[in-house]
Order: structure tokens, then C-alpha cells, then sequence
């Protein structure tokens, strides 16, 4: 499985990129024909429920393939996996109106989309938003504004942070879209007046920030992975060139800085990979993995930024030109900032490796 997952992503996933990232109905259009082929190579929702029509893979099976099917941006998406979060959150704090959305939603016939941040409100502190949840007859009505909320443009729902609680949101207007560094697929939407019936809310009143926790554990997690899958690409487009560009009748492979570009990008991969598969074992058995996964999140995220650069300085201009490399670089520079940015989870981390140094 995994020769396989590897091998639909390099063949064709990786090559159609540039029209993902572009997004709009090419895009939209692109996607769709990849999922028939995912569909079609038996890879569609590997680690879904298979009562739901997905593969059935439990997490550990997952997070063995995870790397190689986010070596492309786009590769979850493609095969089928990137509603995993929304389906197993769904599965344990849904009502059944909500759960209604797990058939079509691991069919890929619809798409959801989740909303934590806010303008103007820090995205690490999601207790300090300000969207609003205000009891009305039958259920709740919903005012504000979310922004960086990926995939909202062709999202059948949206689940909304407000006032302390979840909920799926079916109703809400796209204020515009935000590309980052260049790429389309997030938005800024907005919530006027939004209904939302007593069978949309997630778990009890005042439980969003709980869930949220419970969800952002293997969010991270799998965002670690991929990364990784990203880096080593960038990793082997870096080796390739070396070998094979010559300078002054010798491979840039003799050079001693090259050497030490590779040797550092593969110390900081393997590092990465160990810290995200220990907090991986711990996520799978539902242990306690905080502190597991804030090393392992700095470590990806840091190693695709350093592995990208690294390969782009030894491409030198080529290496700026649209393609692969910029994309990566794009990629990891945002992943410093997504779920949370390295700082808070340096604080955080060490805050409580201090706490139980003290006890």
C-alpha cells in the first residue's frame, strides 16, 4: 500500500500542482479527476470508516502512509483523506443532523471547511474570539468574521468557533478569498444572523475549546508527517542536482558546502521523522502527546523551511523559477505560522516540561 500511495502522488498528484494551487473551476475540475483515479487504483479514504466508504485503516496503519501521500500539498485531498479530522470529530460529538454529512461528505460529494481564526484576534489564543453565539428559539444565531479558513469557497458547511462552542454552520457568506504567497484556498467569511438549529452544536455548550484540543492533537500530528514527506522530496531534488550539475569540470556533489547543505538537510529529516513518530505512537493510543507533538511540530516545520532553502540555494536561480522548489518554500514558511506559530509552541512546550521538572 504504501509503494502504491507513493507512487499516485508522484505520478499524478505532484504534476498537476500548479492548476490546484491555482484553484478556481480548473482546479475544481483537476481535483475531481484525480479523485476518479484514486477511486479507480482502490486508494479512495484510506484511513476512513469502511461503513462510511472509506478504507477502514486504523491510525497507526495511517500514519505509515501519511508521509508519502503529503509529500504533495494536494495529496489528501486527492485520495480522499483530507475530511478525516471532520469525520472522526463528527463521530464523537455530532448529533444525528450533522451526522447525516459522513456519507456524502467520505464520498467527496460534499466538502466542510473549519473556522478558529478571526481578524484582528491572535490565532494562537482562539479563547479570545470574538464571533458570537446568542440563543434564539429552536437554536443559536451566529454573528462575525473567520479568515484562513481553508477550502471555504466550495465548502457545503463550516464549523464555526463562537462564544465557546462548535458548531456546523450551512449558512455563511465568502467575503473574499486570500491567497498565501501566491496560492489559492483560503477565505475570509462571514457570519450575518447565521441560524444554527440545536442539532448542529458539537458536544455541549461550552465545550469548543475541548474538542478543538481534541481534534488539533492528530491535526498536527498529520501535518508533521506531511511535512516531512515534503522535505525529503525537496531532500531528492537537492541530491539529483548536485550529482548532476557540473561547475568548473567537477559535480557540485565535490563541493564541501554542498556537502554540508545535504548532510544538515538530512540530520534535521531524520530528526524531524523520530520526534513525529513518537508523538504519532502516543496520539494513535490516545495517550497524552503535548509535549510530544509541540517538538515534533517545531521540528517539521522548521526542517521543511531549512530542507527547501537549502535545496533552492543549491539550484541556485533555477531554483526561484516557478516549479517544485518555490512551491515547498511557500509550503514551509506558512507551516511555522499554521496551528500554531513556533513561538507559542516553544512557551508552551517549555512551560510544561518546567512544571513537571518542579513537581
Amino acid at each position: 500500500m504504501l509503494e502504491q500511495v507513493s507512487a499516485f502522488v508522484r505520478e499524478h498528484v505532484q504534476p498537476s500542482e500548479t492548476v490546484l494551487d491555482a484553484g478556481g473551476e480548473a482546479g475544481q475540475a483537476e481535483l475531481a479527476r484525480l479523485r476518479g483515479l484514486a477511486r479507480s487504483a482502490g486508494l479512495w479514504a484510506l484511513p476512513l470508516p469502511r461503513e462510511l466508504g472509506g478504507g477502514g485503516l486504523g491510525l497507526t496503519e495511517y500514519f505509515a502512509l501519511a508521509e508519502q501521500e503529503g509529500s504533495s500539498d494536494h495529496g489528501p485531498a486527492a485520495l480522499g483523506s483530507s475530511c478525516l479530522l471532520d469525520v472522526r470529530m463528527f463521530q464523537r460529538f455530532a448529533r444525528p443532523a450533522v451526522l447525516e454529512l459522513l456519507k456524502p461528505l467520505v464520498a467527496g460529494e460534499i466538502s466542510g471547511s473549519y473556522a478558529m481564526t478571526e481578524p484582528g484576534v491572535a490565532g494562537s489564543d482562539p479563547a479570545a474570539a470574538r464571533t458570537t453565539a446568542v440563543r434564539t428559539n429552536g437554536g443559536w444565531l451566529l454573528n462575525g468574521r473567520k479568515w484562513f479558513t481553508t477550502g471555504a469557497g466550495n465548502a457545503s458547511y463550516v464549523t464555526v468557533l463562537a462564544s465557546g462552542s462548535l458548531f456546523v454552520a450551512t449558512d455563511f457568506r465568502v467575503v473574499r478569498e486570500i491567497p498565501v504567497l501566491g496560492a489559492a484556498g483560503q477565505f475570509e467569511i462571514a457570519l450575518e444572523d447565521v441560524f444554527v438549529p440545536d442539532g448542529h452544536l458539537l458536544g455541549e455548550g461550552g465545550d469548543g475549546l475541548a474538542i478543538a484540543g481534541t481534534r488539533l492533537a492528530l491535526g498536527r500530528t498529520l501535518r508533521c508527517l506531511r511535512w516531512i514527506g515534503m522535505a525529503e522530496r525537496a531532500f531528492e531534488l537537492m541530491c539529483l542536482r548536485a550529482n548532476e550539475r557540473q561547475v568548473r569540470g567537477g559535480a557540485l556533489a565535490d563541493r564541501q558546502l554542498v556537502q554540508q547543505h545535504v548532510f544538515e538537510s538530512l540530520l534535521a529529516i531524520r530528526s524531524a521523522r523520530a520526534l513525529t513518530r513518537q508523538a504519532a505512537e502516543l496520539v494513535a493510543a490516545q495517550q497524552d502527546a503535548r509535549t510530544e507533538i509541540g517538538l515534533a511540530k517545531i521540528a517539521a516545520a522548521r526542517t521543511l523551511h531549512q530542507v527547501t532553502d537549502a535545496a533552492i540555494q543549491v539550484f541556485g536561480a533555477e531554483g526561484l523559477a516557478p516549479g517544485t522548489l518555490p512551491m515547498l518554500a511557500r509550503i514551509g514558511r506558512a507551516a511555522r505560522i499554521l496551528d500554531g506559530a513556533d513561538e507559542m509552541h516553544v512557551s508552551d512546550t517549555a512551560r510544561r516540561v518546567l512544571r513537571t521538572r518542579a513537581n
